[in-house]
């Protein structure tokens, strides 16, 4: 018997509301030895209260020093082994925009980038170009025609985009162009097993035309393609926890990716406290509740210690706006940490707390790194928290006689 399978069998319905409030890459790391992380930094009063009442820990979004992407640490968070489940960043793009994948696509998220007269990357993001003006230059991108292929190109948000390439024979098993670094030029697509050598070629013939197109644009006269991927297939919310559920995310990758585990998107908020508001309007319609934050990834990207803390504190300000709808398990955490030291996701444990008349207080007041690594959950998979806010939420018959 798998997890899901006794997931399945446990599950039972009743009233009980479960939200899970999403701080994007929220662990973090002193920028000195012995100093504070950015949470640590951060005046939060209302998670620190939280603290009190609740049961935290420490979890692990893959594996004990793997660096995971943010589909693997939110398909861990909803329950579903990310070494088991996988799905590329192409799909989740695709899907968070509207685009129904089918059975002979493969996706690929884009980034537009800026290359200096030597065709290296001087901005891996183009100096994140507003979305106004990154839509007009994947406007010119419909130009680019492939024989036997059909191509889609779509924008996404600032730098981002998708494109679709269908027809027969296509496999998404290719190899990021994006060497993650800048003073060097973008890889060219290659193959990573015998079967995408046919895609990895469709994609060399994108970017050949694309680079033709995009050669005078000042800020994105450059891509990398990331995480080409075809459509997976997963069990949805309904059919493994028996929850209707829904999703308020701004940014589209995560939409896309609470839609292929069968969650409902709710509203077109822009904002957290646009996402607090429609939280507010599905109340009565959902037992379950995704929010996601993203600007404490984004910030841990840029290296802005100080605008991180501010945003962690941002998201600890709306914490009593989500209390006020009493939900009977409320669940703050992160996808992965993305300290602003490194610039980047790293592996480190990401700081999870869980509220709930039914917890076992571990004896912490503060919501913290440090804290969490002394709570009540220890450190754990970060794919069994879903266990945990259905235990919390008694929603779990008994296992056995």
């Amino acid at each position: 018997m798998t997890e899901h399978d006794l997931i399945r069998e446990l599950a039972e319905k009743n009233a009980s509301k479960i939200v899970m409030l999403v701080a994007d890459g929220l662990g973090g790391l002193p920028l000195t030895a012995g100093g504070s992380t950015e949470l640590e930094t951060a005046h939060t009063p209302n998670l620190d209260r939280l603290a009190a009442r609740g049961t935290s820990g420490s979890s692990i979004p893959v594996l004990p020093g793997i660096t995971p992407g943010s589909g693997p640490g939110h398909l861990g968070l909803f329950g579903y082994d990310p070494l088991e489940f996988k799905i590329g960043r192409g799909a989740l793009e695709a899907t968070g925009i509207g685009f129904e994948l089918g059975p002979d696509d493969v996706a690929a998220r884009g980034n537009f980038c800026t290359l200096d007269a030597a065709g290296k990357i001087s901005d891996r993001r183009a100096g994140r170009i507003p979305s106004e003006e990154s839509f007009a230059v994947v406007e010119k991108l419909q130009g680019v025609k492939i024989p036997g292929v059909e191509t889609f190109v779509k924008p996404v948000k600032e730098h981002r985009f998708v494109v679709v390439f269908r027809g027969p024979g296509l496999d998404g098993r290719v190899a990021d162009t994006d060497p993650q670094a800048v003073g060097v030029a973008p890889l060219d697509p290659q193959p990573a097993h015998a079967a995408a050598a046919k895609t990895a070629a469709v994609a060399q013939e994108f970017v050949k035309q694309a680079r033709v197109i995009l050669k005078d644009e000042q800020k994105a006269n450059g891509m990398v393609l990331r995480g080409f991927a075809a459509k997976p297939a997963l069990p949805s919310y309904e059919e493994l926890y028996g929850l209707k559920a829904a999703a308020i995310a701004v940014y589209p990758m995560y939409k896309g990716l609470a839609r292929l585990v069968g969650m409902t998107l709710v509203g077109k908020a822009q904002s957290l406290g646009e996402q607090i508001a429609e939280l507010k309007k599905a109340w009565n319609d959902y037992d379950f509740f995704f929010l996601h934050f993203k600007y404490t990834d984004s910030t841990g990207e840029d290296g802005a210690f100080e605008q991180k803390v501010k945003r962690i504190e941002e998201l600890d300000a709306a914490i009593p706006q989500i209390e006020a709808l009493r939900p009977d398990v409320l669940i703050v955490t992160g996808d992965h940490s993305t300290p602003s030291r490194l610039k980047s996701h790293s592996w480190h444990p990401v700081p999870t707390l869980l509220v709930a008349d039914t917890c076992r207080p571990d004896g912490l007041t503060k919501f913290s790194e440090r804290d969490c690594l002394r709570g009540g959950f220890g450190i754990f998979p970060a794919k069994h928290l879903m266990l945990l806010a259905m235990a919390h939420a008694q929603r779990f018959g008994k296992y056995g006689a």
